[in-house]
């Protein structure tokens, strides 16, 4: 098993005290956008080495392979994947064996209906601190909101990229290719890695009927959007170059929650 370690007794009330303004929002919106700046205020509060490997972190994002599974013959995503699990009340996780992972087409109508096999999220990226600090606060999050639920996790690297010059550049890159959408989980955590020579990737939050209710941007790095996936749809619009000579990029942390049997 895994926890985070903490930077002292005194830093815990405090750090409780952000966990429950953000699992008040959530209760009340299902959703909520907090800036970077935020949340690495918060992982700090709990730790002081939380973010010590960001930058390790953020180059996990670079020479992933392309996501095979696009049925709509898309070459725009990059991706890797992990499994993780977590024990009633949060504030612990495990790695899970490696294993594929799977949608029905009820949820992800594009690339929906398969097991998709990706390449494991490097282990340094996977057990660093930063990657354990946003873990143990999903825990910490989630175990609140719904106490007596253990949980089954996904990690997810996503790049998304325009590459090539003018009338040469590669396709639209869409960060959701499946539209407005529900993951079929419990709980999503979003976090925004690094992003470069990109405009639009805006996010907009959509009520049961399909009605925006919120649109955001993830733009910042750490910059995080939690929703509660029972309750609210959710999209990102497509990305493109801001200078069509260089490569635009959008790297995003997923990290799914799902009540386990």
């Amino acid at each position: 098993m895994v926890s985070a370690q903490t930077a002292g007794d005194s830093a815990i009330p405090t750090y409780s005290a952000g966990v429950e303004e953000i699992c008040e929002a959530v209760s009340s919106k299902s959703y909520f956008f907090m800036p970077g700046a935020r949340v690495s205020e918060l992982l700090h509060r709990r730790d002081d080495n939380a973010l010590r490997d960001f930058q390790d972190f953020q180059s996990g994002w670079d020479g992933m392979p392309l996501d095979g599974y696009m049925a709509d013959g898309g070459r725009y995503r990059r991706r890797r994947h992990a499994t993780l699990s977590a024990p009633r009340g949060g504030g612990s996780f495990q790695v899970e064996a490696h294993q594929p992972h799977y949608q029905t087409v009820d949820y992800n109508t594009l690339n929906g209906g398969v097991a998709r096999h990706y390449e494991p999220i490097q282990e340094s990226v996977l057990h660093g601190p930063t990657m354990t600090g946003l873990l143990t606060l999903g825990g910490d999050l989630f175990g609140r909101l719904a106490p007596y639920s253990a949980w089954h996790i996904e990690a997810h690297q996503f790049r998304i990229e325009v590459t090539g010059t003018g009338a040469d550049a590669r396709e639209v890159g869409k960060p959701t290719p499946e539209g407005v959408h529900r993951d079929g989980v419990t709980f999503v955590m979003m976090l925004m890695a690094k992003r470069s020579n990109t405009v639009n990737g805006e996010s907009t939050i959509y009520n049961l009927e399909k009605n925006p209710l919120e649109k955001f941007t993830l733009d910042q790095p750490l910059d995080m959007a939690i929703v509660n996936d029972e309750r609210v749809f959710h999209g990102v619009s497509p990305i493109e170059q801001l200078d069509s000579g260089r490569p635009a990029v959008r790297d995003v942390l997923v990290i799914t929650y799902r009540h386990k049997p």
